[in-house]
């Protein structure tokens, strides 16, 4: 059971979500506010992962609630009516661990957050293509055999293949792969798996084809 709380002030989204969710066996829902003040003053527990709201009424900052949130010890799902490219990727950037849309269907909520919970990052189409919009993303600075490791090993190959096209070890070629997963945390854009690299090099060389 993974309990969670919401934080929107959208009343309607809120009564949905109760109702939604009353019949759930994974998920426990805790607390509802429509504020972040709200659910750190509140005498629910720490819910494992926050369903946020990308814009609150109270005209506080996403970015500056997603690390409230995570400060407080929980996980960060941003959800929003419509994708504000700039907020959603500044969210990202500041911790949250995934965003959705809201009009995604009750299973796809579900499991993305049994993945943030987790301990992984809940990619959308949507968040995809918030970091292809942005005009300004922060890509970390990667050094040449990085990238090129980087780009063999998130084409499919297996560590062992693209160490061998490198000319180097399997030892080596994993520490490079580390080093591009951290600065891509650095970068606020985390990659755990072979999947997410493979998305934020596409995400990157999607920018890059906008400035030619």
């Amino acid at each position: 059971m993974i309990d969670i709380a919401v934080v929107d002030d959208d009343r309607m989204l809120l009564d949905g979500l109760r109702a939604w969710l009353s019949g759930q066996q994974r998920l426990r829902l805790i607390a509802t506010v429509s504020t972040v003040d709200a659910l750190l003053a509140g005498p629910a527990p720490t819910a494992a992962v926050v369903l946020l709201d990308l814009v609150l009424g109270d005209g506080s900052r996403p970015e500056a609630n997603v690390r409230r949130v995570r400060a407080a010890g929980s996980k960060v799902l941003v959800i929003s009516t419509v994708a504000d490219h700039a907020r959603v990727v500044a969210a990202v950037a500041a911790g949250a661990d995934g965003y959705l849309t809201k009009d995604h269907a009750l299973d796809t909520l579900v499991e993305a957050v049994e993945t943030v919970a987790a301990g992984g990052t809940a990619h959308s189409p949507e968040l995809a293509f918030a970091w292809v919009k942005d005009t300004t993303p922060t890509r970390p600075h990667l050094a040449p055999r990085e990238r090129q490791v980087l780009r063999d090993y998130a084409s499919g190959l297996t560590l062992k293949a693209t160490a061998r096209r490198a000319g180097i070890t399997v030892n080596t070629a994993k520490y490079y792969l580390d080093q591009v997963k951290e600065k891509y945390r650095q970068a606020g854009r985390p990659a755990f798996t072979k999947i997410d690299l493979a998305r934020r090099l596409d995400e990157d060389d999607s920018y890059g084809e906008r400035l030619r």
